[in-house]
């Protein structure tokens, strides 16, 4: 059994097909999502209706949240904000009822989906090292648990303590518990702008995180014609 799990499209409707194009190539039997399928990019409607059309099981992310609702948008940044207004401005309210419905976390198969934190999911809080992580981990009742909102992929390891690192392929170990970001199909930030998710094969027990080249300069013009803030275009070419 194959699980291509992916996370933070944003709206990047270019980078979303190259995934899909690939995804189809790796022969897997399903796709999860791990959240923030709108905010950022130009084509949050078109993102949004593929993963409800291919009835991709998905978990909430901040953006998911915060463009299908009215909450203030404290803390965010001036070009995350603008963007959200503008995808708030874009989305029905059908469409925005189908996000608000979105859980925090949810199971699939074996492992374990949430956007940000498994200790606080619903407060967005990010994990960029093993601090972080290991918060997590007490709440974590499955081995693996995926996870984005960093938009960098990294993986996490307990055992009798928590080590993490970057990672391309490896083998799991079944006496360790994991927690895994897949990386960003729509926005990536480890400074390699090529888009990202996961293979999970269940039956080989391996991690695969795929890299793909897409049309970036589409997607920037895209953004730029839509009125948005310029830096979200020129992000993309750098990854960061």
């Amino acid at each position: 059994m194959k699980y291509a799990i992916i996370a933070d499209i944003h709206g990047n409707l270019e980078a979303f097909q190259v995934v899909l194009e690939d995804i189809r190539a790796q022969n897997v039997d399903h796709i999860v999502c791990l959240g923030d399928v709108v905010g950022y990019n130009a084509n949050p409607k078109e993102c949004l209706q593929i993963v409800r059309d291919m009835n991709i099981p998905c978990v909430k992310g901040n953006h998911d949240e915060y463009c299908s609702t009215d909450n203030p948008l404290d803390g965010f940044n001036p070009h995350a904000a603008q963007a959200v207004h503008w995808t708030r401005d874009q989305l029905s309210a059908e469409e925005k009822q189908w996000l608000r419905d979105l859980k925090y976390t949810r199971m699939a198969a074996n492992f374990t989906m949430v956007h940000s934190t498994l200790d606080a999911p619903d407060r967005w809080g990010y994990v960029f090292d093993k601090l972080a992580a290991a918060a997590s981990f007490p709440y974590q009742n499955t081995q693996m648990c995926f996870f984005g909102h960093t938009h960098v992929p990294v993986a996490f390891m307990r055992d009798t303590m928590v080590r993490g690192g970057t990672y391309s392929k490896f083998k799991v170990d079944p006496s360790k518990k994991y927690f895994i970001n897949v990386g960003a199909v729509g926005q990536p930030r480890d400074n390699n702008p090529k888009c990202a998710y996961v293979v999970y094969d269940m039956s080989a027990m391996t991690i695969e995180l795929r890299r793909l080249e897409y049309d970036i300069a589409a997607a920037q013009q895209k953004i730029l014609a839509a009125g948005l803030p310029e830096r979200l275009a020129e992000r993309l070419a750098f990854g960061r």
